[in-house]
């Protein structure tokens, strides 16, 4: 960050926040109206808390990013059409771009990072290359992935609006990692944007085009930098739109045979995307996939010798895939529910630990109230449910294994966090007012008794 920061950055503030109030009135309504504003505040804050603290302590990805950006932006003043390659080139070096890719760390074929030296770059050029600036457009387009995954929640379950509205928007662990210069940011606006398109194109059946057009963006803004995310979602997401369009066929045999139909046909196509994917990266190679997250698991505890004790340890693995299996309950555990309070070294373990701590809690209390069968009953009732829950624990199982590291957890996990806590929150919405309305009605025939 530079003097210029200061100065620059309220002019581009003020133009975004005066498009925000000129396009809030065609995206909320009387309900939603009010958190539009502040929930776009907290996602800028926590863009500019966040280069804050990495100019100031960490250092590291963020920072890196901005350098390279500016190394983009540096050759689009020598030349306009050397900083246009750059930003579009497919990986290819050619003579008009090699001076400037020497110095690009992550040029190349199957960078996940240059894609956000991509948008950067442009942000860069648009912000006179003013990293605050850029953090702000960043956790303003991240800003709009986030409000369209809040209005989908709230089709979905209007009587918990409020509620829906601090899971997607404030808890602090999201707000704060995803909103600033980071891979981050852009792979949690475009899996908003994704889950639009799926509610609002595949069941409400609207739109279809431009939803397909908004869909096939997102899955690739996400596999350009996180396909993981991507393998966790799609499948439940698939699911979804089954089970909430199954209800239209009325006939009760044909429904039934054409679930497995549609998981059969649903398995055989993200067999064969596995497959392809697997042939072209091996990192994605199922007799490896074990190895890999053994690795980065090992790799990643390493760091956490040096970072005061945030590493963890849920058991041995040996990279294969059984091993993964066996140790993925305790990877749930700690992805949605540690660290746990006394195991925090550090402010941001220690908002991360209050967060999961909250969700442990909430978790329990509508367990210990409504029961386990008749919570799993809802689960399975309801579809946009069992999207949440399923989604959340996949993703849970494969960052809580390959991670090893509450530092770096506390980041990986946050797309999982607006949708398990949504769930927590629709299913306490659903399930809770329907067993004090059972227990008043059961004490008003008692009563009735009792006068008999």
């Amino acid at each position: 960050m530079e003097l210029s920061d200061l100065f620059i950055t309220p002019v581009y503030l003020a133009i975004v926040y005066l498009i925000a109030y000129g396009v809030r009135p065609s995206v909320t309504n009387i309900y939603t109206k009010k958190y539009f504003i502040p929930a776009l505040t907290v996602k800028i804050i926590g863009a500019i808390a966040l280069g804050i603290l990495y100019h100031t302590l960490y250092g590291g990805d963020t920072n890196n990013y901005y350098r390279h950006a500016g190394i983009v932006y540096h050759a689009f003043g020598d030349s306009f059409a050397a900083g246009w390659e750059l930003v579009t080139t497919s990986g290819d070096v050619t003579p008009a771009i090699r001076k400037y890719t020497d110095q690009l760390t992550w040029f190349g074929h199957g960078s996940n990072e240059y894609f956000v030296v991509r948008v950067a770059a442009v942000f860069a050029l648009l912000s006179f290359n003013t990293y605050t600036v850029i953090a702000v457009l960043f956790a303003t387009i991240t800003f709009s992935g986030m409000w369209v995954m809040y209005v989908t929640f709230v089709k979905l379950r209007p009587q918990a609006y409020e509620e829906l509205a601090i899971a997607v928007f404030f808890l602090p662990s999201v707000f704060f990692w995803g909103s600033g210069l980071l891979k981050d940011s852009l792979c949690l606006g475009a899996l908003g944007w994704l889950f639009y398109a799926f509610y609002r194109g595949a069941i409400e059946q609207k739109n279809m085009p431009r939803c397909l057009l908004v869909g096939v963006g997102a899955v690739g803004v996400i596999f350009a930098m996180k396909i993981y995310i991507l393998l966790a979602f799609m499948p439940p997401a698939l699911l979804w739109v089954f089970n909430e369009n199954s209800g239209k066929i009325r006939n009760t045999a044909v429904r039934w045979l054409s679930k497995p139909l549609f998981l059969g046909v649903g398995l055989i196509v993200a067999l064969y995307a596995f497959t392809q994917l697997a042939a072209a990266d091996d990192r994605f190679n199922v007799e490896k996939i074990g190895a890999q997250s053994k690795l980065t698991s090992d790799y990643l505890q390493q760091v956490s010798q040096t970072e005061q004790g945030s590493g963890y340890n849920i058991g041995v693995q040996d990279g294969t895939i059984g091993s993964m299996v066996k140790l993925a309950p305790q990877a749930m555990v700690v992805a949605l529910f540690r660290p746990f309070l006394w195991e925090a070294r550090n402010p941001t373990m220690a908002l991360s630990a209050l967060e999961a701590t909250y969700f442990l809690i909430l978790t329990l209390r509508i367990l210990w109230r409504v029961g386990l069968l008749k919570t799993l009953s809802a689960i399975g009732r309801v579809p946009a449910l069992t999207l949440c829950f399923v989604f959340s624990l996949i993703f849970a199982i494969s960052v809580g294994i390959s991670s090893g590291n509450f530092g770096t957890l506390v980041r990986y996990k946050i797309p999982l966090m607006p949708f398990y806590l949504s769930g927590l929150y629709i299913l306490q919405s659903i399930v809770l007012p329907a067993k004090a309305q059972t227990q008043r009605q059961v004490a008003g025939i008692s009563s009735r008794m009792a006068r008999g």
